[in-house]
């Protein structure tokens, strides 16, 4: 097959070289065109024909190029080498090998998953793993500000961080619809799922499944406190551990944006350099009409 491979050199513990990567893939039989996430002209590189298109990487470089090939036709192939892989754990391809993952491409079954698109006062983004405000996005913005000390552990130390600011924080008050569905409400977390984990792998989303066609919208408010608290309390017993919280689901969702942080996948708004205009307003989120393929190889049975 001919191969377009988009690689972060940096990203996770499982991180090899871009040579070594090319050399994995051209033993397999395929025809490998190499590109960098990390420098200019990955975008161009999406733009030639390929029969497949690989990323070797974590949820930020896996995002972005989905964002970009939705609606392509070209299916996708992952290479998980991040460090939360939310995206990758979704679809099942985290802690295999990536020989097994490179020579189970030829004759996978594909797994359609959603792209989702949201319109708002700084215009049309599409996004793969969800959007949301308080909590996780509030998180987002301290780290901004603030950079936290690098660990050794970054998804542990994630959910440490997480877990401090659910016993104190304050809940928001937030005026949505879904469905056309009244949602308002004063929540504490407020997050429109595409995928079954959000953040440091947090299992928010019990009901959400790729390709679904809908998004499942957790509402957490006070009264839920105390449940939220407890699972990333408990999280080292079991990462999937599910934060049974209350959540709907529906294929629209409306939102009046007040400016409060917002993120939109691992993207923070209002943007720094955002104009006046662009920092507040009514959101429109849909999902349920793109998709985008990826090979999806069966794991291997144990003996």
């Amino acid at each position: 097959m001919r191969v377009t491979l988009v690689h972060n050199p940096g990203a996770g513990k499982r991180a090899m070289t871009g040579a070594a990567l090319q050399a994995m893939l051209s033993d397999a039989g395929h025809d490998v065109r190499y590109v960098s996430a990390k420098e200019d002209g990955w975008k161009k590189a999406l733009k030639k024909e390929a029969d497949l298109v690989v990323v070797a990487g974590g949820d930020g470089t896996v995002g972005r190029v989905t964002r970009r090939m939705a609606g392509r036709g070209v299916p996708l192939a992952l290479l998980p080498s991040g460090t939360a892989n939310n995206i990758a754990r979704t679809l099942g391809q985290l802690e295999r090998p990536f020989e097994e993952l490179v020579r189970g491409w030829e004759g996978s079954r594909r797994l359609k998953l959603d792209v989702a698109t949201v319109e708002g006062p700084f215009g049309e983004r599409n996004f793969i793993e969800g959007l949301g405000v308080g909590l996780f996005a509030t998180l987002l913005a301290g780290s901004e500000v603030k950079q936290p000390k690098k660990s050794s552990k970054p998804v542990e130390s994630a959910l440490e961080r997480l877990k401090r600011q659910a016993e104190d924080c304050e809940p928001i008050e937030v005026s949505a619809k879904l469905d056309g569905k009244d949602i308002s409400g004063r929540y504490l977390l407020f997050e429109a799922l595409n995928l079954p984990y959000v953040g440091p792998n947090l299992h928010l989303a019990a009901d959400s499944a790729p390709g679904d066609g809908e998004f499942e919208v957790v509402l957490v408010s006070e009264a839920e406190r105390p449940r939220l608290v407890n699972c990333l309390e408990q999280w080292q017993q079991n990462r999937e551990r599910l934060a049974v919280l209350p959540s709907l689901r529906g294929k629209r969702l409306t939102m009046e944006w007040t400016g409060i942080p917002l993120h939109i996948d691992d993207k923070l708004y209002p943007r720094k350099k955002a104009k006046p205009k662009e920092m507040a307003g009514l959101l429109e989120a849909r999902v349920g009409k793109v998709q985008v393929e990826f090979l999806v190889p069966q794991a291997k049975k144990k003996s």
